[in-house]
C-alpha cells in the first residue's frame, strides 16, 4: 500500500468491522501508522457514545406539522393538471356527460355574452329564430320516430301537444342527466377517499 493516511470512509470501513477485500490493507495501514490509529480509536470513542445516547422518537404528528409549513412551489403546468384531473370524472361516460355539461354552459355564457354585446332586441329575434329552427327539426325528427315505432296515430298526437309534450320530456331529461351526473360525481368522490 502506498504511504497515505486513510480517508475517512476507509475509518468507516473498519470502525463498521467490514472484512471484504480491501479490509486487509487497511488493518495492516493501522498497525504501522499511529496517526491513523489515533483516528480510528477517537472514531470507536465517537461511535460508542453515540451508541449509549438515549434513543427519542418524535412526538405523533411531528411529521405532519413540520411538512404543513414547508412552502412547496409546483409549476403552473402541474397545478393546472391536477385540477383538471379533480374535476374530469375517470369514466368515459362521466366524462362524455361533463363535456356536454360544459359545452352546454359555453354555449349559455356565449348567448349571455353575445346578448349584453348586441342588444335585446337583437338576441331575442335570433334566439327566437333559432329556437323555432332547433325546435322545428327536433319535433320533425321526434314525429319520424314516433310515426316509424307507434304509428301515424301516436305522431297525429305528438304534433298536435307538441310543444307541451317535448317541453315536458325536455325537462324530464334535464333533470334525470342533471341528477346521473351528481350522483355518480359523489359516487367517484367518495371512492377516491375509501381508496386513499
Amino acid at each position: 500500500m502506498q504511504h497515505r493516511h486513510l480517508l475517512p470512509n476507509e475509518i468507516d470501513l473498519l470502525l463498521d468491522g467490514d472484512a471484504g477485500f480491501g479490509a486487509t490493507p487497511l488493518r495492516a495501514h493501522i498497525d504501522e501508522c499511529t496517526d491513523c490509529r489515533a483516528r480510528l480509536d477517537e472514531a470507536r470513542v465517537m461511535a460508542d457514545a453515540l451508541e449509549h445516547l438515549p434513543h427519542f422518537a418524535p412526538r405523533p404528528g411531528f411529521a405532519d406539522r413540520v411538512l404543513c409549513q414547508v412552502q412547496i412551489v409546483e409549476p403552473w403546468h402541474v397545478a393546472a393538471v391536477a385540477t383538471v384531473r379533480r374535476v374530469v370524472p375517470e369514466s368515459r361516460p362521466l366524462r362524455v356527460l361533463t363535456i356536454a355539461g360544459t359545452g352546454l354552459a359555453s354555449v349559455a355564457i356565449s348567448a349571455g355574452a353575445l346578448g349584453l354585446a348586441l342588444g335585446t332586441r337583437l338576441t331575442v329575434g335570433s334566439a327566437t329564430v333559432i329556437t323555432t329552427r332547433i325546435r322545428d327539426a327536433i319535433l320533425g325528427g321526434l314525429q319520424d320516430a314516433v310515426s316509424s315505432v307507434f304509428g301515424a296515430g301516436a305522431a297525429t298526437a305528438l304534433q298536435s301537444d307538441g310543444a307541451l309534450a317535448m317541453s315536458a320530456a325536455a325537462v324530464a331529461l334535464v333533470a334525470a342527466v342533471g341528477g346521473a351526473a351528481f350522483g355518480f360525481r359523489a359516487l367517484a368522490a367518495a371512492s377516491r377517499q375509501r381508496g386513499s
